[in-house]
């Protein structure tokens, strides 16, 4: 919970604005390390997770092999339903293994 609090302090307008920012000056310095490194201060976030949004921004444009922002929400949200029907799966398994046994333990009528 304390990664996703940490992944939420910058609105998505600020991030877009900082990647928008890397890509349009990066021509401007000797490496995009450079243009990152110069840029995050200004944002108030780390070079490196200026540098991670940048690379994941080129995923979601098609310019970088890997998972989109759509697909990983989209993994996330199946693995929670998931999750969620295991924990159902098991409820029922036990209510139906006491039902059973209830059935089993009361007499015969004959």
């Amino acid at each position: 919970m304390e990664k996703n609090q940490r992944s939420n302090r910058f609105s998505p307008e600020v991030r877009a604005r900082a990647v928008r920012m890397v890509m349009e000056h990066q021509q401007n310095y000797d490496s995009r390390w450079a243009a990152v490194s110069a840029i995050a201060p200004k944002i108030g976030c780390t070079a490196e997770t200026l540098r991670k949004w940048v690379r994941q921004e080129e995923t979601d444009i098609g310019l970088r092999d890997g998972v989109t922002s759509d697909e990983r929400e989209r993994i996330k949200a199946l693995e929670r339903e998931v999750r969620e029907l295991r924990q159902a799966n098991e409820i029922l398994r036990k209510a139906s293994a006491y039902f059973a046994q209830a059935e089993l333990d009361r007499p015969l009528r004959r």
